[in-house]
């Protein structure tokens, strides 16, 4: 080798490398595609940090055959990959936020909440009923779709359907759709097909009068360890401030009420001249009892002087720092306000009812 080969060889080797952020991510095709999404962002905005992706299988992504609200496991989509977090073998995890529980294990927060796509849901139609919609589809045609939720909601708006637990990827539901003659159409989440660039499947758009929404549905949650303050900084920017605050109102909500996946809860929220709009509803597993009301809040999202730090910053498992900690806890209690507004209104005999049942069935 010549001299100026061994004395660029040994500039590379005294040359710092370049930190390594590892992130984790599910398989699934959406998943990755999120996660690159993230990364992207990360990449332009930390351009001296090298970011490697880890792709792992999830308890949900293993158990196929049976409805999510019949497996009983709150974590089924991120236990596997909170190991990984754990064992410091990946730094941060991109997940949907609708799939982390308002309640996180001790030591994980969820650090960054990007800026939330349509929230909606979708269906989307069996070929052969192209052109539509849930009203006209004939008699007794079976609808596939993995939630209660959007089953409950839609059982009472649409006595004509038949609905049944579809399971799987996105990609597994679209092709049981279209090759088996079961399905006349399946519900979807609108980001979802979206993120996938699948919006010339959709049929319909479900509008919150018809089907309100999962909490936390169409936005991404990054999940990190709790006390991790150097990666805790990296992702903090990602925080979109007012997905983040209608996030907060709708995690506040669901975990008052003590909700999840075993039990029909949906919300719909919206942000307008510093007024946060609450919807929440929850409903009997067929529809047929279900109670919802609307509540409003002031937040002040300016920045403001923040009095020192908080010994536990985390509010339904976030940390957000940068934005200010008012304006988060009036979305909190918000969500908690409304809550308790439907308890006392008797919606815990409703949930009580619907989480009998699926347990029995």
């Amino acid at each position: 080798m010549s001299d100026n080969g061994n004395a660029a060889a040994t500039a590379e080797e005294n040359s710092p490398k370049m930190r390594v952020i590892r992130v984790g991510t599910r398989k699934s095709q959406l998943a990755r595609i999120q996660t690159d999404s993230v990364v992207a962002v990360l990449k332009a905005l930390y351009p001296g940090l090298q970011f490697e992706i880890v792709a792992m299988s999830t308890t949900g992504d293993k158990i196929l055959d049976t409805a999510l609200s019949k497996i009983g496991e709150k974590s089924l989509f991120t236990k596997e990959l909170e190991h990984a977090l754990e064992k410091n073998e990946v730094d941060l995890v991109v997940h949907s936020l609708k799939d982390l529980p308002t309640v996180l294990p001790p030591g994980f927060t969820i650090g960054a909440i990007c800026k939330r796509e349509n929230p909606y849901d979708a269906v989307v139609f069996h070929p052969k009923f192209a052109g539509k919609t849930l009203e006209t589809l004939p008699e007794k045609s079976v609808v596939g779709t993995s939630s209660l939720r959007r089953a409950a909601q839609l059982q009472r708006k649409f006595p004509h359907l038949e609905f049944k637990s579809i399971r799987g990827n996105l990609n597994t539901r679209l092709r049981k759709l279209d090759e088996f003659q079961e399905f006349g159409a399946i519900i979807l989440a609108a980001a979802g097909l979206q993120r996938m660039g699948w919006q010339h499947r959709v049929g319909q758009i479900l509008h919150p009068e018809e089907c309100m929404y999962a909490v936390g549905q169409g936005a991404l949650g990054v999940e990190v360890r709790a006390k991790d303050q150097d990666i805790l900084d990296l992702v903090g920017v990602l925080h979109d401030p007012e997905t983040l605050l209608r996030c907060i109102a709708e995690r506040a909500f669901l975990r008052h009420l003590e909700g999840g996946c075993s039990v029909p809860v949906a919300v719909h929220t919206a942000m307008k001249d510093g007024q946060l709009y609450l919807t929440g509803g929850v409903w009997s597993l067929d529809g047929s009892d279900s109670m919802q009301e609307t509540m409003q809040a002031t937040i002040c999202v300016t920045a403001q002087h923040e009095d020192g730090p908080e010994d536990d910053p985390q509010l339904v498992g976030i940390t957000a720092r940068n934005i200010p900690r008012q304006a988060q806890l009036a979305a909190e209690n918000l969500g908690i306000s409304l809550a308790s507004l439907l308890l006392n209104k008797g919606a815990k005999n409703i949930l009580d009812v619907a989480r009998q049942l699926n347990d029995a069935h």
